[in-house]
């Protein structure tokens, strides 16, 4: 004891001895702080602000989660230093703490009996430091070089992730790797990117996202437990994640989980997913670890700019109060059409310019008289019923709201009997919904170029519908009135 204090109190940094019980076949005990220095003892007993630890008293040979929640990571580096006798060191932001922990883990004898000892000296930085972050090998650092050039020259976000993913999974040795993106406005988990090894058993994410994913999704921070990360690399650190999330365990263990590498994914501190690598090789999990820091540091800033341009592309393509598409995203596809270009709302090529194309007009009856008596509360909500009805008949590209109670449908690849049908499943849907009622009208053309042919003729039939509709109800008539 006398001389662990010697050499710690040799350090001019924060530092203490940690012994780690060595059972054998890779597998460890207890972890204590068997002492440390005065800078050391300094960080529990005297914390600097949003750095304070479980308790505020120093106790000697005390396993170290007495001062912090239990972190694998720790334990894995230390048991690498202690047991295998690695140098090893790491620059993690831990969730736990606002800060940046510079560490460093260096073996240390003598052996007394099964324990084994390490010296781990720490700095902390309350703010990332850059040089720190690029510290890494060389081939660590080809390889978030790689990602870096991958995704900053690319036109198609979505398609080089799933290069950089099998890159990911390669260089983790894995059976399996994805990204799960997290929308915690509609609370719904969706796969960015995933890659297989040739010949694995493992089954698509996409079968696994029910209405439920997301909550299970939602544990995942609670599990990483603070730390940065997850990495269960064997057996025992599954029972780890089994106590802390049994649920989860029981989904992957059933699945044929036997290790996992978890990551989550976040920009300017918003959570924006998880990255996780499955069934991958344990005795690279520290390369893994220090590797995929700056990697998943690096996504999830790049990641956070394509949501935020898609978030974008969403604000000014989409009607806010109804959800569906705005007229100036109608105007754009009647562009592309009348031009030949063909390019659909989604973005993506009219597969099939050569179809005819189909018009509706549906205007809003008595809409006026709802915003003037009941208040405009009650005509959004009668605004928000009519789109549902809509879309119970035409998809989501379909339906534009091309004006204050005036919506417009573009169909392709319709004949006039199959485009009266639809008009008819309108006035059939609507009665489903209180105050619901559309004057319709619409019109074909058997060229999609001459869009604009139809939209004219499809407004004067939607008039003469209305026209009737009036006729029928004279009360509603206010311009008459």
């Amino acid at each position: 004891m006398e001389d662990f204090q010697k050499v710690v109190d040799g350090i001019g940094a924060m530092a203490c001895v940690v012994s780690v019980e060595d059972l054998g076949n890779g597998r460890a005990g207890k972890f204590r702080i068997v002492t440390g220095n005065r800078a050391y003892i300094d960080s529990i007993e005297k914390p600097a602000p949003g750095t304070e630890m479980l308790t505020t008293k120093f106790t000697p040979n005390q396993e170290y989660t007495a001062y912090l929640s239990r972190d694998l990571n720790f334990e894995d580096f230390c048991y690498k230093a202690a047991v295998n006798r690695k140098c090893l060191h790491s620059y993690v932001h831990p969730e736990r703490m606002p800060v940046w922990f510079n560490m460093t883990f260096l073996p240390l004898l003598p052996d007394q009996g099964n324990l084994r000892h390490c010296v781990y000296i720490m700095e902390i930085n309350f703010e990332a430091s850059s040089e720190r972050l690029s510290n890494i090998s060389g081939d660590m650092a080809s390889a978030v070089l790689e990602t870096c050039i991958k995704l900053r020259g690319t036109s198609d976000f979505r398609k080089t992730m799933v290069d950089v993913v099998k890159d990911i999974r390669d260089l983790c040795d894995a059976e399996h790797c994805c990204i799960l993106t997290m929308d915690d406005i509609n609370r719904t988990c969706s796969v960015l990117c995933e890659s297989f090894r040739e010949g694995s058993p493992l089954r698509p994410m996409s079968e696994y996202l029910d209405e439920s994913f997301y909550s299970l999704a939602e544990s995942w921070e609670s599990t990483i437990a603070g730390s940065n990360c997850l990495i269960a690399k064997n057996e025992q650190d599954m029972e780890v994640v089994k106590e802390r999330n049994p649920i989860w365990h029981a989904s992957l263990t059933s699945a044929g989980a036997r290790n996992i590498v978890l990551f989550p994914l976040k920009s300017r501190e918003h959570l924006l997913g998880y990255m996780w690598a499955l069934n991958f090789n344990a005795e690279n999990s520290v390369k893994i670890k220090e590797t995929l820091e700056l990697t998943t540091f690096i996504l999830g800033s790049e990641l956070g700019n394509y949501l935020l341009l898609d978030r974008l592309k969403i604000l000014s393509s989409k009607d806010m109060l109804t959800g569906v598409l705005n007229r100036n995203e109608m105007n754009n596809y009647v562009d592309s059409l009348c031009s030949g270009a063909g390019v659909l709302p989604s973005g993506e090529s009219d597969p099939h310019p050569d179809e005819p194309v189909g018009v509706i007009f549906a205007d809003l009856n008595g809409l006026k008289g709802v915003n003037d008596n009941e208040g405009h509360v009650a005509g959004d909500r009668l605004l928000k019923d009519a789109a549902a009805a809509l879309r119970e008949v035409f998809s989501e590209n379909e339906i534009f709201r091309a004006g204050g109670d005036e919506f417009s449908i573009i169909v392709s690849g319709v004949t006039e009997d199959e485009l009266a049908k639809k008009i008819q499943e309108v006035r059939d849907v609507s009665k489903k919904y209180e105050k619901v009622s559309f004057a319709l009208g619409g019109s074909v053309q058997t060229e999609k170029k001459n869009i604009r042919a139809a939209l004219r003729k499809a407004d004067e039939n939607m008039y003469s519908d209305k026209k009737l509709y009036y006729e029928a109800h004279p009360e509603k008539n206010r311009r008459a009135r």
